[in-house]
């Protein structure tokens, strides 16, 4: 695994314990159900960070016989694994939320469960921050959701600062209100990762502006007179191309064979594209 994406989840994984710990602690201690709730995103985060190390860990491994193509796909599994449990800890925020209003019971709250909130958010901001730039600077989509994941975190620990503010003053309705809300939130943020990464597994074409780029790549190769088809999709976070090159029917094959390499090679250059597939026709 390179060090710094190893550095990454790593990271992840100790802050996102500490978190909890202090969530949980505060939480019980005043028996905000938006606190708890907090926690129990926490709780998630860990599972899920652990499963992105393991993932990424997967996807960094060598092509070997069984995977002639690597292990990309290992990171979308990774995202796939937040975007469930993401669900699942929402519609469970949903439920403690509506019992407590049901209940009418309110939190009591000092400064230590004011001060967890606002912990968090530094800490889950500067984590995002960090994890969107190495997501981007290794093309890793399961940093990239870990990162949009902990930004996440952020706004759920703003909610629970409204909440726990609202019991401190008497409004003790806005402790599970915030509840609630973070779960719409963490339902929405999984539902956006899921279908990102389904994609990704699915094998989606790239976006128009990729292509288009692609098509320039091959077009800028000298001895190249034209293009015919231009096929591409996700291998995991990467993508693979298959083009159809159109080349002077009189050339000799070794030099048809050496445009197409020069073809494969000028492609392959762009930064997400892993394998170009080369077809030459003569024209």
């Amino acid at each position: 695994m390179n060090p710094i994406a190893f550095r990454a989840t790593l990271i992840n994984i100790v802050g996102n314990t500490g978190l909890f710990v202090l969530k949980l602690a505060a939480g019980l201690a005043s028996g905000s159900i938006a606190l708890i709730s907090d926690a129990l995103n926490s709780l998630n985060d860990i599972a899920a960070s652990i499963a992105v190390f393991i993932c990424v860990r997967i996807s960094d491994t060598q092509a070997d016989e069984g995977h002639p193509f690597g292990h990309s796909r290992a990171e979308p599994i990774a995202g796939l694994i937040i975007a469930v449990l993401a669900g699942i800890l929402g519609f469970e925020v949903i439920r403690a939320a509506v019992e407590r209003i049901m209940e009418g019971t309110s939190a009591q709250v000092g400064t230590f469960a004011l001060a967890v909130p606002v912990i968090t958010m530094i800490a889950k901001g500067v984590m995002s921050w960090h994890f969107r730039r190495v997501g981007k600077m290794f093309n890793s989509p399961a940093l990239n959701a870990t990162a949009v994941d902990s930004l996440m975190d952020v706004v759920i620990a703003f909610a629970a600062l409204v909440g726990l503010v609202g019991a401190k003053i008497g409004l003790g309705w806005l402790d599970p209100v915030a509840g609630f809300a973070i779960s719409i939130w963490i339902i929405y943020t999984g539902y956006r990762i899921g279908m990102e990464n389904i994609a990704y597994l699915m094998g989606q074409a790239p976006e128009p502006q990729l292509l288009k780029e692609i098509k320039e790549a091959a077009l800028s190769v000298p001895g190249v007179k034209g293009l015919g088809g231009v096929k591409a999709h996700y291998v995991g976070p990467f993508i693979h191309v298959e083009i159809q090159i159109r080349v002077d029917k009189e050339l000799p094959t070794v030099e048809s064979h050496a445009i197409g390499e020069a073809v494969s090679n000028r492609v392959e250059s762009i930064s997400t594209i892993e394998k170009s597939f080369v077809h030459i026709d003569p024209l």
